[in-house]
């Protein structure tokens, strides 16, 4: 008999586990989600075998449970799963954000014979729903597992199985440890860059050129800003203490190049650039983070008509597919430039050796 797999929350990040354990396992996947349209396209993709009625149905008999839901959702159907007929030796898992708070919601299940071990993987896309959910989503991320203090090894072993078709990266934290070091690399940055867009919409008031000039490289490094603001306001609230700690190391580290802004020390001020940079460029490049990575490449194009379609084709040609395309300058008889995503180191690369051969100037930044 087949064993089964349970997925609650059928979007981008539960239809790619469910893609991942079907490449490694042979199973019967099971799914559930508010949204029918999810669930009749998670099954015309096969993404899922069946679709359960309800979470309580959905739970029955399932030796893996997997909350891809979020965070607030998440902590609200542990809870109720006290009250559900769960197989004895489950596991259960989530895909959170934050995981101090959910991990201290599920010791609920403590007696129910079941495992709960949280789950962050670190990987994304600009892209949702389960239409967009693919098996290598999560390929050479790393995928953050933050098992309660007593959890039985041999759990954790059997989730990392379950989930070796991801070809993610495991790392163990302890949820504490986990929300310290996402506030860091991927919470706070999402503050950072909503407050920068705030401060230009802000200056739109005064002046409303702003908004032009910042059409480019400001809306290139505040991508980010674009997240379900729904997403954000729950994250800032479960990992509340994260943040605040952050916002005060923020303000000092403020008032440090305010400091030298002041007096003028261009010294400090270089070094300050400087050791910024080098931080910055000794990070790895192919693996992935917190924050989904941009796979961009520009393209100089003369003022000429039918260049796009050109480069358009040169891409198709090769079977190289593009996330967006757009234009970020154009003036009559001067080069400009064509700003490409891709969804992939591999793509944008491909894109790059084949846009050259036909004598295009490309770059990354």
């Amino acid at each position: 008999m087949k064993r089964t797999v349970f997925i609650i929350g059928l979007g981008l990040i539960g239809g790619s586990i469910s893609l991942s354990i079907r490449a490694e396992h042979d199973v019967h996947i099971r799914g559930f989600d508010i949204s029918e349209e999810q669930m009749k396209m998670a099954l015309s993709l096969k993404v899922i075998d069946s679709a359960a009625a309800s979470i309580e149905e959905g739970v029955i008999d399932a030796d893996l449970i997997v909350f891809a839901t979020p965070v607030l959702k998440t902590e609200q159907l542990l809870q109720e799963l006290v009250d559900y007929k769960l197989k004895n030796g489950a596991i259960i898992t989530d895909v959170g954000s934050t995981k101090r708070r959910i991990v201290e919601k599920a010791t609920c299940l403590e007696d129910k014979g079941v495992t709960f071990i949280g789950g962050h993987p670190m990987a994304g896309s600009h892209k949702s729903g389960v239409e967009a959910a693919k098996a290598h989503l999560f390929e050479n991320a790393f995928y953050i597992f933050t098992p309660a203090p007593r959890t039985d090894v041999r759990s954790i072993i059997q989730l990392q199985n379950w989930l070796k078709g991801t070809k993610a990266t495991f790392i163990e934290l302890t949820a504490e440890q986990h929300d310290h070091l996402a506030g860091a690399i991927s919470h706070f940055p999402h503050i950072i860059a909503a407050s920068l867009v705030h401060q230009v919409a802000k200056l739109e008031e005064e002046d409303p050129l702003v908004a032009r000039l910042a059409a480019g490289g400001f809306r290139d490094i505040t991508r980010i800003a674009s997240s379900s603001p729904m997403m954000w306001r729950d994250i800032l609230l479960h990992n509340k203490e994260s943040l605040l700690h952050l916002l005060k190391s923020w303000s000092d580290e403020m008032d440090l190049v305010r400091d030298m802004i002041e007096q003028g020390n261009a010294e400090d001020i270089y070094t300050y650039f400087a050791e910024a940079k080098s931080f910055r460029d000794e990070m790895p490049i192919r693996e992935k983070g917190a924050i989904p990575a941009f796979y961009d490449l520009f393209v100089d194009v003369p003022d000429h008509p039918g260049v796009i379609s050109d480069v358009t084709s040169i891409l198709a040609e090769h079977q190289i597919s593009l996330t967006n395309i757009r234009i970020l300058e154009t003036r009559e008889d001067i080069m400009g430039v064509l700003s490409i995503s891709f969804r992939s180191e591999e793509d944008r690369e491909r894109a790059q050796l084949h846009l050259s051969e036909q004598m295009y100037e490309t770059y990354i930044m």
